[in-house]
């Protein structure tokens, strides 16, 4: 029976050495929370690091032995790794670099070999549990080279991944050297998931730069499959916190919290230490507040939470450090006897204690540098029962995206801040509870179970919408079936596009020579008697000639305008003209004017822009407003304007490859007949084809190609096989 897998880099529990051994205890966060539904289901399983170091043996198989009975599995890690993995590459090269830290990134060889070891490690625990029919949903940056090392061995597994922290810009993602390494890994996924829409864009901006994969309304076809890219906001367990604010315990520490800390208005910060939280900006914009409005001293406290985290290493202990000393200073200015500006606790508390503080807080101040998401935020909404209380909340916090209601915030700018604790302390109550009750709907509506629905749904749909083309891969079955084919065939008909079919893209088509080895392939499949092979392509006559006119094959070129049978002299197909090239190739100059890195090149009876060696983005742009320039001028000319790989082309409209086609089929009848093409003008010779000839698509974008194959030198493969 399939089973669906949990991965992330921790198991959902927390391990802790007491006198009387290891004691484990369940964590209580939001993800736990969510996925708790399912994988505490029969087979369903959590794989992760337990989040300690153990080098017994005996202590790890007694620990697995009682996170089995949980539903968990672990994951080991060395010291070695732990170091070099987890708070090196992780934490010291990701998290700055996807939190737009880049002068805290470390560039570290050691960290990246780990990162793979590590990431090779998971894949292989996963693999050890997984059977092809199970879900796999991985989790976060810490894991970005499992899916692609899981496809390897389970190609057809339905794989998700969420990426809980921000995806940064291209400009900032580009500055890493493994960068095309990381987006082809997390590519190995079906479905990819973040926080928010800006996220999802950037990273499908990355991967068109940088992998040269576009997309199609967040679908990327990679060439093996499709990949859907989508937004999914994490909401939060909204039930649990707000049984948990009106719960005795909570009221009865309320009560005494309140009592010591007397009769002030409070404003709240709750963070992990970390950089990317803006703590110094946020007691910086305080102290400027009781700088600028006096009427708020003895009146307002900050209360402030700071969970440790990572104090060991330099950046944070001198960011603890840079903290305690803005609060020493700034109670030490403006204290009285019976007044403390800022309550500075460095501790973690447990929940009942947290939503004491939610509920007793006047104004809750989220404002992070940049965040993925940020749910404390959304915890102390959920917590204010009575509808009172502001939030003031970071515009870099993906929350920020649905919590419009919050009073949004550049944390960079100190006044802004400033004035907006001012409009917070100030705002009349009737307005706040308008505000709450808004985002307490929409809160209650998206929860945590609703963003693991929406997921889960998604990743089966997408994976149901692949079943169909997987169905066409050219794997070895179907692979053998064409060899029998082939070989009962006594006169065969092979049809072979030659650019993305037979050779690679160049950045300059007049590099795509053939080599060695397709001049020998060719050579042997038209040296068979029973074989009549016909190069069909757009390329113009004379490089073709040039290239392959030694060969005993026969030519369909520039799209169908001229066709050569082996031994004889060129043909014109139909009626033909280049009256029209003139004017149009005014029109494809000024493009190439305002395009470094575009050209032109002219066939007999047709023109070619080419775009390969621009900019990406800018090429795309460019060919979309030619594209639409053309076939405006051309809307009373017999010409038609193709879109290739990397280029416009503009001819007359009266021949495509499939009339070539079928004119040679007339011709020359076979019992069996193959093509292979790669792109959407290659359709037209698929569909020009017999039922049950052997059809194949390069890249699995919708075809009427019978099969697919992944690349180049998957033809040139089954070309050699169909040899031997």
């Amino acid at each position: 029976m399939a089973k669906t897998l949990i991965v992330s880099n921790r198991l959902p529990v927390k391990i802790t050495q007491t006198e009387k051994g290891l004691s484990l205890e369940p964590s209580a966060g939001g993800l736990a929370t969510g996925l708790g539904s399912i994988y505490k289901q029969g087979e369903n399983i959590w794989i992760g690091w337990p989040g300690l170091y153990l080098n017994d043996e005996a202590s790890k198989d007694n620990v697995a032995e009682e996170l089995k009975t949980e539903n968990m599995s672990p994951v080991w890690l060395t010291a070695e790794e732990i170091k070099d993995y987890y708070e090196g590459f992780s934490n010291e090269t990701l998290w700055p670099n996807f939190h737009y830290f880049p002068q805290y990134v470390e560039f570290n060889e050691d960290y990246w070999e780990a990162y793979k070891r590590v990431n090779r490690k998971f894949a292989d625990a996963i693999m050890a549990l997984a059977e092809e029919d199970d879900t796999i949903w991985l989790h976060d940056y810490q894991l970005l080279l499992v899916p692609e090392m899981l496809r390897e061995t389970l190609p057809h597994a339905q794989i998700g991944f969420f990426q809980h922290i921000p995806f940064p810009s291209y400009e900032i993602f580009r500055m890493l050297p493994w960068r095309r390494e990381l987006l082809v890994g997390m590519l190995g996924s079906d479905l990819i998931g973040f926080h928010t829409y800006d996220d999802m864009r950037h990273f499908l901006s990355a991967v068109n730069r940088l992998a040269g994969f576009s997309n199609e309304h967040g679908v990327i076809t990679t060439g093996k499959r499709k990949v859907k890219v989508e937004s999914y906001p994490m909401g939060i367990d909204y039930d649990k916190y707000e049984r948990t604010a009106a719960s005795g315990e909570t009221l009865e520490r309320e009560v005494r919290y309140r009592r010591s800390l007397g009769d002030h208005k409070l404003m709240l910060s709750i963070d992990r230490l970390d950089y990317s939280k803006g703590i110094p900006q946020r007691l910086r914009a305080f102290e400027h507040l009781l700088r600028e409005y006096p009427e708020y001293r003895e009146q307002v406290s900050l209360l402030i939470v700071v969970v440790p985290s990572r104090d060991q290493v330099e950046k944070y202990s001198n960011l603890k450090d840079e903290i305690e000393l803005l609060v020493g200073r700034i109670n030490g200015q403006y204290g009285r006897l019976n007044w403390r500006p800022i309550h500075y606790f460095y501790r973690s508390y447990p929940l009942h204690a947290l939503s004491a503080f939610y509920r007793m807080s006047h104004v809750a101040l989220v404002t992070p540098m940049r965040d993925g998401m940020n749910l404390v935020c959304k915890e102390y909404i959920a917590s204010k029962l009575d509808q009172r209380g502001v939030l003031i909340l970071s515009e870099m916090a993906g929350a920020s995206k649905e919590l419009s209601d919050a009073i949004l915030v550049n944390p960079n700018n100190q006044d802004q801040m400033m004035e907006a604790m001012h409009r917070a302390l100030t705002m009349p109550e009737e307005e706040q509870k308008q505000h709450m009750e808004i985002m307490q709907t929409s809160l209650r509506r998206y929860n945590i179970h609703h963003w693991v629905s929406m997921f889960m749904g998604d990743l089966e749909e997408m994976k149901a919408s692949q079943r169909g083309t997987l169905t066409r891969l050219l794997d070895t079955k179907l692979q053998n079936q064409l060899k029998k084919a082939y070989t009962k065939g006594k006169k065969r008909v092979l049809f072979l596009d030659y650019d993305g079919t037979m050779v690679g893209f160049t950045k300059d088509p007049n590099e795509a020579r053939p080599d060695k080895e397709l001049l020998d392939l060719i050579t042997q499949l038209a040296d068979d008697p029973q074989n009549r092979v016909i190069i069909i392509s757009g390329r113009g006559r004379d490089t073709l000639e040039k290239w392959l006119g030694h060969l005993s094959v026969d030519f369909i070129v520039e799209h169908g305008v001229w066709m050569r049978e082996q031994g004889k002299d060129w043909e014109l197909a139909g009626k033909v003209t280049d009256v029209w090239k003139e004017d149009m190739r005014k029109t494809l100059d000024l493009y190439v004017d305002r395009t470094p890195g575009s050209f032109i090149e002219e066939k007999n009876y047709s023109l070619v822009w080419h775009f390969r060696k621009v900019e990406t983005g800018l090429g795309e742009l460019r060919s979309r407003e030619l594209c639409s320039h053309l076939r405006f001028l051309s809307t009373n000319e017999d010409l038609q304007v193709l879109e290739g790989d990397m280029v416009v082309e503009i001819k007359n409209r009266n021949v495509n490859k499939g009339r070539g086609a079928s004119a040679w089929l007339q011709r020359f009848p076979g019992d069996f007949t193959f093509a292979a093409g790669d792109d959407w003008t290659d359709e037209d010779t698929f569909k020009a084809m017999p039922k049950e000839a052997y059809t194949i698509k390069v890249g699995s974008k919708n075809t009427a190609a019978r099969f697919y194959v992944e690349s180049h030198h998957n033809v040139r493969a089954i070309l050699k096989d169909l040899i031997e």
